[in-house]
């Protein structure tokens, strides 16, 4: 216990003392804990009510149990893109550290204490997103609910602890392979290979379709419960496979593009992103595969968007067409922060492997690799895997908003065409946020630490 709190104390000190790199990673982290922690108090607070319940908000879409447990999977859902930005934001904080882990090890420490502390100040800064989040929280609970329940509050501060302690653990997986030297060189033990981020990310989705069908059981009654369990856990299935669709594809795609084109390279740029997808093609999928989610529910969501938007709005229906189409857009703006999750969690993952590369990015420049052909290849590295998975996504997604569509004998909006475009020049636009950092890594005072 001594030396848990030693650790703890000396997290919080290296922490305070950080750099302006050191606390954009912080403010990174807290932010991801921050909406994990909403996301998840929301859905506590909506799956605390029982029976029927007049919530002012959401045009009584809340006010069943049976339309209120698939708001809560929706929130629920959410946390899946959440997760895998803040993987990013720990394995970013890793690599920044590694001068100060090695004084770590020069000053007696051991590896597991190395990467206790470094899981600590991840926690630290999860904690400050989570203590933040749950104070607003709190505030608009009271102001919408004059008089929560036992189970209410019991739930809110369950979720305030897990956070922090969550997070706390995922920077200890980050660094579960890194072992710094007392010389101040950074290494990563252990064989490649795609399984470790895949078993991750499927275990995320996992808990959380768990949860998700809890909050179900306990939100619905058993009338209602009927038609819609069926209905969730095909959900939660679909979400599952596709996952672990996402994940594969996204590193088989990676480490065979990179095959093809080590071999058939016509420019330096090409060659330098084919090796790198080559090196390390599972990287790609902890980034590329809730891009894919997204854009498969995405574009499936814009078809059945259009046919049923049209179906409200031409039939006479028992509950005025707000109530149908307030559901349609809060769904629509659910896919449109994950979205923009998972477009921050690219953006930290190319940053990610900049920094990690920062050593040998400096090489070649210093060799005289030009600038020009080091952000092609940047650039590449996120276009030439991405694409192809991009469009298989998006052919799941219109197949899945056409037969909605031709089932409903509608016709198949075009729109739904747009949206693997869309996601696709997104991405570019994140991966090239990264691009100053690169000018700045290929610096020839990096050298000194190589």
């Amino acid at each position: 216990m001594t030396s848990l709190r030693a650790d703890l104390r000396l997290a919080w000190e290296l922490t305070r003392g950080s750099d302006r790199g050191e606390w954009w990673r912080v403010t990174l982290t807290a932010t991801g804990a921050a909406l994990a922690t909403g996301f998840a108090l929301a859905a506590v607070a909506l799956a605390s009510l029982r029976g029927r319940y007049d919530v002012p908000v959401a045009a009584g879409l809340l006010d069943e149990p049976g339309t209120r447990s698939g708001v809560i999977v929706g929130l629920l859902l959410l946390l899946v893109p959440v997760l895998g930005f803040l993987g990013q934001c720990a394995r970013i904080g890793a690599v920044h550290r590694d001068r100060r882990l090695a004084g770590l090890r020069l000053a007696g420490a051991t590896p597991w204490q190395v990467r206790r502390i470094a899981a600590l100040e991840t926690g630290l800064a999860c904690l400050l997103g989570s203590a933040v989040a749950t104070v607003f929280s709190v505030l608009l609970l009271l102001r919408q609910w004059d008089r929560p329940t036992v189970l209410a509050w019991v739930g809110v501060a369950l979720v305030a602890v897990a956070v922090p302690a969550l997070g706390a653990v995922a920077g200890a997986l980050a660094l579960r392979r890194v072992v710094a030297s007392p010389l101040g060189w950074v290494r990563r033990v252990g064989q490649r290979h795609g399984r470790g981020p895949g078993l991750l990310f499927l275990a995320g989705i996992l808990l959380v379709a768990v949860m998700a069908l809890l909050a179900v059981a306990t939100t619905s009654t058993p009338a209602a419960n009927r038609p819609n369990g069926g209905a969730q856990l095909q959900t939660m299935g679909v979400i599952l496979a596709v996952g672990a669709g996402a994940v594969w594809l996204s590193g088989a795609t990676a480490k065979a593009t990179g095959r093809i084109l080590a071999v058939r390279a016509r420019s330096a740029a090409t060659l330098i992103a084919a090796e790198r997808l080559r090196d390390d093609p599972w990287s790609v999928a902890r980034t590329h595969a809730a891009v894919l989610l997204v854009t498969v529910v995405g574009t499936g969501f814009l078809g059945i968007r259009q046919v049923m938007g049209e179906v409200v709005r031409t039939r006479r229906f028992s509950a005025p067409p707000s109530y149908y189409l307030t559901g349609l857009d809060l769904t629509g703006a659910a896919i449109g922060i994950a979205f923009a999750i998972t477009l921050s969690g690219l953006a930290v993952g190319t940053a990610e492997s900049l920094a990690t590369r920062r050593r040998s990015l400096a090489a070649q420049a210093a060799a005289g690799v030009p600038q020009r052909v080091l952000d092609r290849s940047l650039l590449l590295e996120t276009a030439l895997p991405l694409a192809p998975a991009v469009l298989l996504a998006g052919l799941g997604g219109t197949a899945i908003g056409t037969w909605y569509a031709l089932a409903g004998n509608r016709p198949v909006p075009w729109e739904i065409t747009l949206v693997p475009v869309a996601v696709y020049a997104a991405c570019l636009l994140a991966a090239a946020t990264a691009l100053p950092l690169l000018r700045r890594s290929v610096r020839p005072g990096e050298l000194r630490y190589a």
